[in-house]
């Protein structure tokens, strides 16, 4: 019974959609993409101000209270920020989490029959899928230190970041329809869980000086301190309370899209 409920948890990502503060969020960042930045002078020899647009991935290992309910995970972000001629920035980040190692022990045992296995209403085996889905928003500052790169816009970054983290434990059931896992039954299983969340990168921000490679690559900390969500867990037969610790962390990298305006007045998109 232990080792069909362990197998459930390793199977394909299915890319599920965002949930609607994450759409919120992306509105916010095209708006603040396209605030127009103004700058004088060539960004190869002059620190100009600038819009910039990030997408990224991480894989990130887990730590605190987050490694005992799941494994390593992916991440996918995207933020828009603004830089001044000073190099320090502020913005806006969004992110969305997803994995499919889960170590909750025991979550379907309330679930699975005598022989380890988990039929649907009408007494046929079921497929039941359990993923990690999450997501974050947070608002971001930082400043560029222009110590190495091609021109005085790019350097090491420093970025901080305070936001919101929100995430649980996914169980699909595929084709089949198993009542237990069904509907409001979910919210006994799923362990939702969401609170503040603090974020630290320290890394290299490129601006290319003939606006072909834009990127960003570094190590980022996340921890969060979020409350359990629901008022029982079907499995345990109790309630989960106290305040989790949960932290992530790992490499990120991604593509930037800058935008400026120069001294020509023509507006440049790369």
């Amino acid at each position: 019974m232990a080792r069909r409920a362990q197998a459930l948890a390793f199977h394909p990502v299915n890319f599920a959609p965002m949930c609607s503060p994450i759409r919120s969020l992306s509105l916010a960042l095209l708006f603040l993409a396209g605030a127009g930045s103004y700058a004088q002078g060539d960004i190869r020899d002059t620190t100009i101000a600038l819009t910039a647009v990030t997408a990224s991935y991480s894989y990130q290992i887990p730590g605190g209270d987050m490694a005992l309910r799941f494994g390593p995970n992916s991440n996918i972000g995207i933020n828009a920020f603004r830089k001044n001629k000073r190099n320090y920035f502020f913005g806006a980040e969004g992110s969305f989490l997803f994995g499919s190692d889960i170590r909750e022990s025991g979550l379907l045992r309330n679930v699975v029959n005598s022989q380890g296995q988990i039929v649907d209403n009408s007494g046929i085996m079921a497929d039941v899928l359990v993923y990690e889905r999450g997501w974050t928003a947070m608002g971001i500052v930082g400043k560029i230190m222009p110590v190495v790169g091609p021109n005085p816009n790019s350097g090491i970054m420093l970025k901080l970041g305070v936001g919101y983290m929100r995430h649980k434990i996914r169980i699909q059931t595929q084709k089949n329809e198993v009542a237990p896992v069904e509907g409001d039954y979910l919210e006994g299983y799923d362990r939702l869980a969401a609170g503040p969340m603090g974020s630290l990168l320290i890394g290299y921000q490129h601006f290319g000086n003939r606006r072909l490679i834009n990127f960003i690559i570094g190590f980022e900390v996340i921890t969060a301190f979020t409350q359990p969500l629901r008022a029982y867990n079907f499995d345990t037969q109790r309630a989960e309370t106290g305040t989790r610790l949960d932290a992530l962390m790992g490499l990120r990298a991604g593509w930037s899209l800058p935008i400026y305006k120069r001294s020509d007045d023509r507006y440049h998109y790369y």
